[in-house]
């Protein structure tokens, strides 16, 4: 499942054995909390932080699922462009009618009688627009989940505005009662994915996302779902040291560029992402310490990773990028003097 996925362009990553949430950090990641951005985890190809981890990358697939087979399958809903309804037949206590539609008052006239769960409040919102249920929606993929309710896939346009997450029973925002909307900055499972609870089940025969319905993606934009935009920070400058590359800072960069370099013994396999990473991180200490230039850094591991996988040249300037940005946080001063 997780091949099929990242096939087709969705970014994935694993979920613990038997469970419906990611699989764990590493020990680093547990003992000091850190933003995802600044984890040199990610770049190493680790699963740390949940969907923030997810990945097409066939090689970080096969070493995940190839050593643990039992991990399940969750998909990053942001970059993979999927909007998904997830939907809950929970046994809750269903609220006032003004809180069942954020936003849309229900006169009392309406018989709300039976009313007990997501799939009420999602039929209820369709019919108020004149739509069918998008539970009942056949032209796209539709999953079972263990409790009895339901995740309903759509993809946006190319080009269209991301959506965000919510929670149905948020009173700030959310489409409805009960109805979770999985977008930017969550996951879903996959079908096929198996929990102790039991497995999610395609539900009819389409097994693609159909294109978001333009009714619901005025709801979503209605009910505050639009990510507003980040506000533009400056960062501070950051002290210049003057830059020299000592012969202490070559030869303590320099076995670490060998075993990047010797990756190319083997066309996959020998943890090459991890070796590239280590090294830049490196790199990137010895540059903010002054011990080496940054251009001059990252030639040498240019070089290194293109002479072991000139195929991926592209992943090997992310990593190092990441690696190095992630290294300067902390400088880093060879023993003794150059």
């Amino acid at each position: 499942m997780a091949r099929w996925c990242a096939a087709n362009g969705w970014p994935v990553h694993p979920l613990a054995s038997g469970r419906k949430t990611p699989a764990g950090n590493c020990s680093a990641c547990r003992e000091d909390p850190h933003r995802p951005a600044d984890c040199p985890c990610l770049p190493a190809g680790k699963w740390c932080h949940g969907f923030h981890a997810a990945t097409t990358d066939p090689e970080l697939l096969a070493a995940w699922w190839g050593v643990n087979p039992s991990l399940g399958v969750g998909v990053s809903c942001g970059p993979a462009g999927l909007v998904v309804l997830d939907v809950d037949a929970h046994s809750a206590e269903v609220p006032h009618r003004d809180r069942l539609l954020p936003g849309i008052p229900i006169h009392e006239n309406v018989n709300l009688t039976g009313l007990a769960s997501g799939f009420d409040t999602l039929a209820l919102l369709a019919a108020l627009r004149g739509a069918p249920s998008p539970a009942d929606d056949e032209s796209t993929l539709r999953v079972r989940t263990p409790s009895g309710g339901l995740h309903v896939w759509y993809r946006t346009a190319p080009g269209a505005p991301g959506y965000r997450s919510s929670v149905g029973s948020s009173p700030k925002v959310a489409l409805a009662w009960q109805v979770d909307v999985r977008a930017v900055g969550g996951y879903i499972v996959t079908p096929a994915t198996r929990t102790s609870a039991g497995t999610y089940t395609p539900v009819g025969e389409a097994r693609m996302p159909a294109l978001l319905p333009d009714w619901l993606a005025a709801e979503l934009s209605r009910t505050g779902h639009t990510p507003q935009p980040a506000p533009v920070r400056v960062p501070a400058p950051r002290p210049v040291r003057p830059a020299r590359a000592t012969s202490r800072a070559l030869r303590l960069l320099e076995p670490l560029l060998a075993e990047v370099r010797a990756c190319a013994a083997a066309a996959e396999g020998m943890a090459f992402t991890e070796k590239l990473n280590r090294a830049a991180y490196t790199a990137g200490g010895l540059v903010a310490a002054g011990h080496l230039a940054e251009p001059r850094a990252q030639d040498l591991l240019t070089d290194a990773a293109d002479a072991a996988r000139p195929h991926r040249h592209r992943h090997s300037l992310t990593v190092i990028a990441s690696a190095l940005s992630a290294g300067a946080a902390r400088p880093l001063h060879p023993e003794g003097r150059p």
